[in-house]
């Protein structure tokens, strides 16, 4: 009888479905699922402690910026270079472009606030890049760019038939109009940005002092950050990244990345790295990166700002964390070769930016396995508060000295001639030095 009974609760183990799954589970549990889990903690582990590592590097190097009370930019002599400029009368064309989808309760501002910019009229340019689909803001913006062209102002209203590479084909596209040919530098302000009268004078001496310079990166000051919580603690949030993550970057000479806007770049900086590409959601770092490989140095300007609007809806704050998650895991999967080849921080600056929360986690693993979300872009909602064409060769960033190449163009031809007639000796010329 307890035979049967044994051979009766075996029989129901086997059919009932939930116990085979409790059985299945066992059976992957310990081999599978636990080694997975334990790599996973040591990963975290390891992420944890290079963000420690990291921070603890940052608070030293802000320390002794602090205590020495210099930082990398207050070592140019602005007065001197402006000095200069304003004697020789030898200003440099600069080109200022503002990209715009659909900115209604903006674009006033921005377009009032560019046409304002102290600079001579005959060497400014102010490029107008409006994508919106609404014809009657398109309307809109063009008499307000006619309004500031009857003052004076060198304004060029350009629109496209599409938005193909979203912001970033409209800057490739702006770059191609061919009275941009002779801009020296181009300065980018996204629609809800008001720089100030003098922007140009705080920014273009640093990039004409050192050539080495790719990039002048202006801070941003928010017009709304006491609207709300959210405003306020993504206030928080951005001052510490420019206080501190662009601050350390600068003043050590390390990479830092382009902020998309409020930013000066030599132009052939640009055209160095490739130009803009609309392989990702995020233009702005994909460049930065690019030209910081090349060689390229940035500058950070802790106390220039330029005043602009955070989202102050969650949905638009949401969008936006998205584009800006998504998009550096994704430019992480197409540029990993380029970086390793390099041997530069980038890997570890890339994968621990923005991995900060669920919502940042859930985009950019949507941006590694490049899933259906992953170039899609939403024009983050603002309330209103407040190239050149590539050369066939490229130039070199630092010329070589006169007289080696002299010495050694000499000694190339002298060597050639020795070949025809070994027996006379190699005379070498000697050396002349050059004055500058």
């Amino acid at each position: 009888m307890r035979d049967i009974v044994y051979h009766e609760v075996e029989m129901n183990e086997t059919y009932d479905p939930t116990m085979r799954l409790i059985h299945a589970w066992d059976s992957i549990r310990v081999p599978i699922i636990v080694p997975l889990l334990r790599f996973a903690v040591y990963i975290c582990i390891g992420m944890s402690i290079m963000l420690f590592i990291e921070r603890v590097y940052m608070a030293i190097v802000i320390a002794c910026v602090k205590c020495l009370g210099k930082k990398r930019y207050t070592k140019y002599q602005l007065d001197a270079i402006k000095e200069d400029l304003e004697k020789n009368k030898n200003y440099p064309k600069v080109l200022v472009q503002i990209p715009m989808f659909n900115e209604k309760e903006v674009y006033k501002l921005s377009i009032g606030s560019v046409s304002a910019l102290s600079w001579p009229s005959d060497r400014l340019i102010v490029q107008v890049l409006d994508d919106s689909t609404n014809e009657v803001l398109r309307t809109m913006v063009e008499l307000e760019c006619r309004k500031w062209i009857e003052k004076g102002v060198n304004v060029k209203y350009e629109t496209r038939n599409n938005r193909n590479g979203y912001k970033a084909g409209a800057l490739r596209e702006g770059l191609k109009k061919h009275y941009v040919e002779d801009c020296e530098f181009v300065i980018i302000f996204d629609a809800d940005f008001q720089p100030e009268e003098d922007f140009l004078w705080r920014t273009i001496p640093y990039l004409l002092e050192n050539p080495e310079l790719g990039l002048v990166q202006a801070r941003w000051k928010f017009v709304n950050a006491d609207e709300c919580l959210m405003t306020r603690l993504q206030e928080m949030s951005l001052d510490y990244h420019f206080s501190v993550e662009q601050e350390v970057g600068s003043s050590t000479c390390s990479f830092f990345g382009f902020n998309g806007t409020a930013g000066v770049w030599r132009m052939r900086a640009i055209n160095d790295a490739g130009g803009w590409k609309d392989r990702t959601t995020v233009e702005d770092m994909d460049l930065a990166v690019r030209a910081s490989l090349k060689g390229w140095k940035f500058l950070f300007v802790g106390d220039l700002a330029v005043k602009n609007e955070l989202p102050s809806t969650f949905k638009a704050y949401r969008y936006q964390q998205h584009r800006w998650s998504c998009g550096p895991a994704n430019l992480f999967r197409k540029m990993f070769k380029e970086i390793i080849i390099y041997l530069s921080i980038f890997v570890f600056w890339i994968l621990f930016e923005n991995v900060m929360s669920l919502h940042r986690s859930k985009a950019a693993i949507i941006g590694l396995l490049e899933a259906n979300r992953v170039n899609e872009w939403v024009v983050t909602e603002k309330l209103g508060n407040t190239m050149k064409q590539k050369h066939n060769a490229k130039a070199s960033k630092r010329p070589r000295s006169r007289t080696g190449e002299r010495y050694s163009a000499l000694s190339t031809a002298e060597f050639r001639k020795s070949l025809h007639n070994k027996n006379k000796p190699i005379r070498y010329p000697r050396t002349t030095h050059v004055h500058r």
